[in-house]
């Protein structure tokens, strides 16, 4: 059952990428983000977060709030610091105030920078590059959630979910800029805060958010999931699906076999070795779950003669069944390459055979350079 929600999960996931405004004819990465270390869990998740962004960072202010509704989010590329001068410059304070002045227009300068958040109306901020410890403290007094030295890769997820456009000039921003979510909150796992950027209309970006008890566990578990979704893409692309268990290619097999029937000659012996070829995806399924391939062969044959399209091997029952009563399916470009492709390399070998054989009949009598070299003389000579 547990597998079933995390399979549904996937695939609604990869839908809300695919159903997005403005999705073009490939479709958009889906991400999939494993914990960059592993996390003491007892027994393997996997959280998938629909419509959702997360990101690996915390917000910078204690006073900030954890969790909010109705987000207005700004991307900025732009640090809200003071910036230091290109050439080196010494300024020389004589006196209590001018140090006062100095640092009077330094917070002026970063309460001026805040103020172009504020005017834009995002109650949330994330940035790329840092923030200065007194702008923390004026976000924190407007309500504003920030989350400084955001990964650039990052803040593309971050506007293909949110819809936001990442500023990079402060004075520029507006209220059209800013992305929009339906919570955010920052939540720890295994002791390291994140923040979730959850509920995102039309998000052009989902995470998955993949744990596990070892680091192994969550490499495989990593490696499983980029499978599947490459099997969503494919389905999502061609719209075609059939079913798994080597249904397929013994069905596949007998059309051979019987279409082999009308030729005559070497055309005839090699139809007949390719549908033997098809034959052996359900007989290595039938050979690693245990059971007598001969006897599943025989099996799937009677059961496609009758009429049944998609009997295949169930390697949890041990016997044939309908795979498509089982939803055990694959895509069909799935399917259709891998044919394609072991048929292009069985071609490869053979012409391969075929020049090797042909340079060993043009080679000359008594192999390459035979006889003795000249000036050599017979053994009488010593």
């Amino acid at each position: 059952m547990t597998g079933q929600l995390r399979a549904r999960g996937w695939t609604a996931s990869a839908l809300q990428v695919h159903n997005a405004p403005g999705f073009g004819p490939k479709p958009t990465a889906i991400l999939a983000w494993p914990m960059p270390r592993p996390l003491p869990f007892r027994a393997t998740a996997t959280n998938v977060n629909i419509r959702s962004a997360d990101n690996d960072k915390e917000r910078v202010h204690s006073e900030m709030s954890k969790s909010f509704k109705n987000a207005k989010i700004l991307l900025l590329d732009a640090a809200l610091e003071v910036k230091s001068t290109e050439t080196d410059a010494q300024i020389r304070i004589t006196s209590p105030d001018q140090l006062q002045a100095f640092l009077t227009q330094e917070e002026k300068m970063l309460k001026q920078m805040v103020g172009y958040v504020i005017k834009s109306g995002a109650n949330a901020l994330f940035c790329q590059k840092g923030i200065d410890d007194i702008g923390q403290y004026f976000l924190a007094k407007a309500g504003i959630y920030a989350v400084r030295r955001v990964k650039k890769s990052d803040m593309e997820k971050l506007a293909r979910a949110t819809g936001a456009k990442v500023v990079s000039e402060l004075k520029s921003i507006s209220e059209k800029d800013l992305g929009h979510a339906g919570m955010i909150e920052e939540k720890k796992l295994a002791g390291e805060a994140m923040t979730f950027v959850r509920d995102c209309k039309n998000a052009k970006a989902v995470t998955l958010l993949v744990r596990g008890g070892t680091e192994h566990v969550v490499d495989e578990i990593e490696r499983a999931v980029q499978d599947a979704l490459g099997d969503l893409r494919a389905v999502i692309e061609k719209s075609k699906i059939v079913a798994g268990g080597g249904a397929p290619e013994i069905e596949v097999a007998m059309k051979l076999n019987e279409y082999s029937n009308t030729l005559k000659g070497r055309e005839q012996l090699a139809v007949q070795a390719f549908a033997k070829s098809m034959e052996i995806i359900p007989k290595t399924l039938a050979e690693t779950a245990g059971m007598d391939p001969i006897d599943i062969i025989a099996s799937l044959k009677s059961q496609h003669e009758k009429g049944v399209l998609w009997a295949g091997v169930n390697v949890l029952k041990g016997g044939v069944s309908d795979m498509w009563e089982q939803d055990v399916i694959e895509p069909l470009k799935v399917k259709t390459q891998a044919i394609k492709s072991a048929s292009e390399a069985a071609e490869m070998i053979l012409r391969i055979d075929d020049v090797i054989a042909s340079s060993k009949k043009s080679a000359p009598a008594g192999g390459p350079g035979g006889g003795m070299p000249p000036g050599m003389g017979g053994m009488g000579d010593y």
